[in-house]
């Protein structure tokens, strides 16, 4: 089986702890779907940051990372299949950037 990296891009801040709980719940529901080809559920992430071979820095990017996660899949569009019942995928949110992780 190979890996893949899933970077999350976008999602809703929830504005009220019920949303949150609500949130959470359906992370919850989708990584029990995956069950053990979740390798890492990882986190979300924190303000990105840009560098460019002149070392000019900007914050974030076209379409900054809000999180990842690396899990295994048969292949590509398996793993497409997976990122595409994300919750915030599902709810519009946000997308999922899918990229097998090569081995060196």
């Amino acid at each position: 089986m190979a890996r893949f990296l899933f970077a999350y891009h976008g999602g809703a801040t929830p504005r009220t702890p019920e949303e949150g709980e609500k949130a959470m719940a359906a992370w919850g529901v989708w990584f029990g779907k995956i069950g053990d080809a979740l390798v890492d559920p990882g986190n979300p992430v924190g303000q990105s940051h840009t560098v460019s071979s002149a070392g000019t820095v900007a914050n974030g990017g076209a379409n900054p990372v809000s999180g990842y996660s690396v899990l295994t899949a048969a292949d590509i569009d398996a793993a497409k299949a997976i990122a595409a019942e994300c919750p915030m995928v599902l709810d519009g949110s946000g997308s999922v950037e899918v990229a097998e992780i090569v081995e060196m």
